[in-house]
């Protein structure tokens, strides 16, 4: 006997930066009774605005998203509590009566979200303020070569910069006496959504480089270095902090203190989010259930509102 699948149906709108997501999200609003839920580790932090390509004013006032502005550049924000806000937002919408639509690149939360995360031990102020001051120390490169002698899976996997993943890893093998490519996999509390993945994807990558290097350009005129300068005034020098490794902040604290020039700034900034649309990419490839859509072949509005259009149930399209 048949069964009707009688889940709630969400969508995933996921692409690397600068691949159009917003506006394309925006277009399928108008279209569909889609809600729209951001899936961006930047955007969760208020004042992050020109450099992290937040939606403006009017375009969120037309097309409100959910889970941005959502926390002070002080305060961390994991996975976790991602996937407790995407979740509850999620439930609100289809009480609603709507569809979520979550759009975005950050990859990690869209795993976390639909896969669950691993029971890991929670985060341990004194372990993380000891390891922060051994980097101030030594640097945070250092600390990834002592993680790779304790987990090579884990450091493979993490960048030798990336101080957030590099502290929570330590953290745990020192707070389990595991190492934390041991404990990972095992997700619990798998998404109980029926699941639209679209995945944006360059055609070719020359064009998504340009779109970067235009919208850096863009983000340049509109003022980034006076919003940048009024983060570091208002957060003082703790670049430790998730907001402020954002891609292109992080690349502007050295410009701000008179350590390279302009001209090195920017190619620096240009190269760290060529780098990080690189691993978006990656990740994307690796979805291998997600509807692929080339960015720059045309026909992107129809051929995604098609996909919605099939995917929805009757009652809801």
């Amino acid at each position: 006997m048949n069964h009707a699948d009688d889940r709630p149906v969400a969508i995933f709108l996921m692409g690397p930066t600068a691949s159009g997501k917003t506006a394309l999200a925006c277009a399928l609003a108008d279209r569909f009774p889609v809600r729209l839920v951001s899936v961006d580790s930047a955007l969760v932090y208020r004042g992050l605005d020109i450099g992290a390509a937040k939606p403006d004013a009017a375009t969120l006032a037309r097309w409100p998203h959910r889970l941005i502005d959502i926390r002070d550049p002080v305060q961390p924000y994991s996975a976790a509590d991602f996937r407790a806000d995407a979740l509850a937002a999620m439930n609100d919408i289809a009480h609603e009566g709507g569809v979520p639509l979550l759009v975005g690149g950050t990859g990690l939360y869209f795993r976390a979200l639909e896969h669950g995360l691993s029971d890991l031990p929670e985060a341990d102020a004194s372990v993380r303020a000891r390891l922060s001051a051994e980097a101030a120390s030594v640097g945070w490169p250092a600390l990834h070569r002592r993680l790779a002698g304790l987990d090579p899976p884990s450091a493979a996997r993490i960048r030798p910069a990336d101080a957030q993943r590099i502290q929570r890893a330590l953290e745990v093998i020192e707070l389990t006496g595991r190492r934390l490519s041991e404990q990972q996999g095992g997700g619990r509390g798998r998404l109980p959504w029926r699941i639209l993945k679209l995945a944006l994807l360059p055609a070719q990558r020359a064009s998504l480089h340009a779109a970067i290097a235009a919208r850096f350009e863009a983000m340049l005129r509109d003022g980034f270095l006076d919003e940048a300068r009024r983060l570091l005034d208002a957060v003082g020098p703790n670049f430790d902090l998730p907001a402020m490794r954002a891609v292109g902040y992080r690349q502007a604290w050295p410009h701000l203190a008179g350590e390279i020039d302009r001209e090195t700034f920017v190619q620096q900034a240009i190269f760290a989010t060529r780098q990080l649309a690189k691993r978006q990419v990656t990740w994307l490839r690796s979805e291998l259930d997600a509807r692929v859509f080339a960015v720059d072949r045309g026909r992107l509005a129809d051929d995604t509102a098609k996909a919605v259009a099939d995917f929805l149930p009757p009652r809801i399209s």
